[in-house]
């Protein structure tokens, strides 16, 4: 093409001459036809042959350019600026090479202050992938986005309506919805006041408090003036009543203003040690909607325990473990897509008891036993070569230690040496490509649950030798110190840990007598441990990880049930 563009810089064999208010641009009509089918029509079907100048419409010189010099160089000089105008004119003249630069150019540079125009503007121009990925990141970042974005008042009822339903519209507090409701009455209180009762059937009230709809709700000038929202209320009323008498009750996935939302991350359980021996189950935690989910596993897998769980590019990657017989080495990939297992590169080490962390892209593989010793070897696999790499080992042999990753540096805590419980922790640089010893723990803890959480390294639980601890401490970074945190509930050792909702999770475990069903979370602004939904079977030894940016998240969580017929809030007495 480099040839054509010459020609046409020179103005050389040049058949047509295109204008643009004063701009005069000279081409050859069958580049042009090439790159548009729009070009194609109007210079066979909608001229004669003979006619060399055509003036266009509706677009300005500096997009008309970018068209042409993209049909002679194939690069669309689209950037921020003129993006909107170059989507527009893209789709007028039908120039597919355009449209497509304008979409990735959109897409990756989403965010709370203009999601809401791209999701409207894709809209219209009928780009689906697209405004559906801006739809979704509305509904992720809407909390910020109702209180930031200058386009979110703009939103017609319809509009506001269609994201508020949403399962999927991300909040961690149902009041925010209302909240963000009154907000957008008020822009143009007059003629907006009377979709109230319309707006308000869409805030899950039964998840808020009594004490909210009470005070905030029922007393609100607009809900004043409603019948509609009074009734409203009395059905909000009784379904809170019923989500608290009948809290293990599915019956609550069928009330529309019960329903809880989807949680935009869920955390997974895979393998552990359970009934006597390791198992494959794989389970996943709904936190929105405090439930447990069996997922189905495609393909074979061989059950396992003490391996390491961790979540990379869109899949979760099993390391190491033990079936009761073989001690492995062997790393298996689940596509969380497809449900399907792949077995990629094995490590150079043979780990049980392993300790496994996700930092920059890579999986790092620390410790374990390989049924002869302890190890303190270590290595880090890239996914985009599929190879593992040894990196320099750590100072202590560890098995059933317990590791995390914070601020560019991977963590270790804790674990076994073959002879005595642990309290030391150290910590890997890789710009320095070297170890680090820090602080040691207030306690010798093996099979001890690490955690980066709230800027700091939490360590939970664990065995010292003697008994199994519910004690819980924090290391801060900045000062080499722990500090005690508040204890957990139960006792507990080999459990799964995880942060989902700004909370930190641990699951089963064994308590010194049994493997546990009991499932925990602390939360740090309460700085209190509370129950959560137990388990469905006791398991010891799961690991477990956070997933999310699934496409199919749905399959992930437990099921919403849409509104049935016989199950109306309308004729609700």
């Amino acid at each position: 093409m480099s040839v054509y563009n010459e020609l046409r810089l020179e103005q050389q064999l040049c058949d047509a001459v295109i204008t643009v208010g004063s701009a005069r641009f000279h081409v050859h009509k069958i580049v042009l036809c090439n790159c548009s089918p729009y070009f194609k029509a109007l210079f066979t079907n909608w001229s004669t042959q003979d006619r060399q100048v055509f003036d266009i419409p509706h677009v300005s010189p500096d997009i008309m350019k970018i068209i042409i010099e993209f049909a002679y160089t194939a690069f669309p000089a689209v950037t921020q600026e003129n993006v909107q105008e170059s989507f527009i004119a893209a789709h007028q003249f039908n120039v597919t090479g355009i449209t497509q630069a304008c979409c990735s150019l959109l897409e990756e540079h989403l965010a709370p202050g203009n999601c809401i125009g791209i999701w409207r503007l894709t809209g219209v121009y009928h780009t689906p992938e697209l405004t559906n990925k801006a739809f979704l990141y509305t509904l992720t970042h809407f909390e910020e986005v109702a209180s930031v974005s200058e386009e979110f008042p703009l939103l017609s009822v319809q509009e506001l309506v269609q994201i508020i339903e949403d399962d999927h519209l991300n909040v961690k507090q149902e009041k925010t919805v209302f909240v963000a409701i009154l907000s957008w009455i008020a822009y143009a209180a007059e003629e907006r006041r009377e979709h109230i009762s319309l707006l308000l059937s869409n805030v899950r009230l039964a998840l808020t408090s009594l004490q909210f709809i009470t005070n905030s709700v029922r007393n609100n000038e607009l809900v004043l003036a409603s019948t509609e929202c009074h009734t409203l209320l009395k059905h909000s009323l009784a379904a809170m009543l019923e989500l608290h008498t009948s809290r293990f009750s599915d019956t609550i996935f069928y009330k529309p203003l019960s329903r809880p939302r989807l949680s935009p991350t869920v955390l997974l359980a895979l393998g552990g040690w359970s009934g006597g021996r390791p198992t494959d189950a794989i389970v996943a935690y709904d936190s929105r909607a405090d439930r447990w989910v069996d997922i189905p596993k495609n393909g074979d897998y061989t059950p396992r325990a003490y391996h390491g769980a961790v979540f990379l590019d869109g899949a979760v990657y099993i390391v190491g473990g033990f079936d009761n017989v073989e001690r492995f080495s062997s790393v298996h990939r689940f596509d969380l897509a497809t449900h399907t297992w792949t077995e990629v590169k094995q490590m150079h080490w043979t780990r049980c008891y392993v300790s496994v962390t996700v930092m920059d892209g890579c999986i790092y593989a620390m410790g374990g036993y390989d049924g002869l010793d302890r190890l303190s070897s270590a290595e880090r696999y890239e996914s985009r070569t599929n190879q593992w790499t040894l990196i320099p080992s750590m100072h202590k042999k560890r098995s059933d230690a317990s590791c995390t990753s914070l601020r560019g540096k991977v963590y270790i805590c804790g674990g076994f040496t073959g002879s005595q419980c642990l309290s030391t922790a150290e910590c890997f640089n890789p710009e320095t490509n070297q170890w680090t010893l820090i602080a040691s723990m207030g306690h010798r803890r093996t099979g001890v649950g690490v955690i980066a959480y709230a800027g700091k390294i939490f360590a939970v639980g664990g065995f010292n030798g003697f008994i199994r601890l519910n004690t819980a401490e924090a290391y801060n970074p900045d000062t080499n110190t722990w500090r005690a945190v508040p204890s957990m509930l139960a006792a507990r050792s080999n459990f799964g840990i995880a942060v989902i909702d700004d909370r930190v999770f641990v699951v089963g475990g064994y308590n010194g007598f049994s493997t546990m069903i009991k499932v925990e979370c602390f939360d740090g602004e309460t700085s209190m441990w509370s129950d959560v939904r137990s388990l469905k079977v006791a398991c010891s030894a799961p690991s477990c990880c956070i997933v999310h940016g699934l496409p199919n998240l749905v399959e992930y969580s437990a099921p919403r049930l849409m509104q049935c017929s016989d199950v109306d809030e309308d004729k609700m007495e």
